[in-house]
């Protein structure tokens, strides 16, 4: 028999420390992102799994918003992010602080996910993008590899907030796994 646990027995950390906890080598910069439910689940995932940051670029919405908020749950205050204009100029700033950039997106030459395996000591930034558009080309053009979703139905298009639940699960293990 099993028993759910209450939200009391849940070793759930204070704002100070997850602030202080150490962070999965993984960063999120979601790219033009319209949806602000979305934004908000986002950072709902970051805060599960110990993301370093996430960046809002362009026309992503930011907190403080009550509909981010509803969503978040009050991960907007644990997890460190920023808004940045232009998604492009964020990657180059990024791999010249040594991050491994990775658009999240179906393209030529894309890694399928499963086959994706991180180097060790390696931070890296995944990139989302926008719900119908998808993350701007001159930004899958810059990234240093495309990783992509494999999906088998006949829609092969998933959520944000679920593609970056999948992601930044999948990556999450890997790094526990090194």
């Amino acid at each position: 028999m099993n028993r759910k646990l209450k939200n009391s027995e849940l070793d759930r950390k204070t704002v100070a420390e997850f602030k202080e906890a150490e962070k999965t080598p993984l960063i999120i910069i979601l790219d033009n992102i319209r949806s602000l439910n979305n934004i908000g689940s986002v950072f709902r995932t970051a805060d599960a799994f110990l993301v370093k940051k996430i960046y809002l670029c362009g026309i992503t919405a930011t907190p403080p918003h009550k509909d981010i908020q509803k969503t978040a749950l009050g991960a907007t205050e644990t997890v460190d992010w920023e808004h940045v204009k232009e998604t492009i100029d964020l990657v180059a700033k990024l791999q010249s602080e040594n991050i491994k950039i990775l658009s999240i997106e179906q393209a030529e030459n894309a890694t399928m996910l499963h086959d994706f395996n991180p180097e060790s000591n390696q931070t890296y930034a995944v990139i989302f993008g926008n719900e119908v558009k998808g993350v701007q080309q001159d930004v899958v053009s810059a990234s240093d590899s495309v990783i992509e979703i494999p999906q088998y139905g006949s829609k092969h298009s998933l959520n944000i907030s679920v593609s970056t639940g999948v992601v930044v699960w999948d990556l999450f293990c890997k790094f526990k796994a090194h």
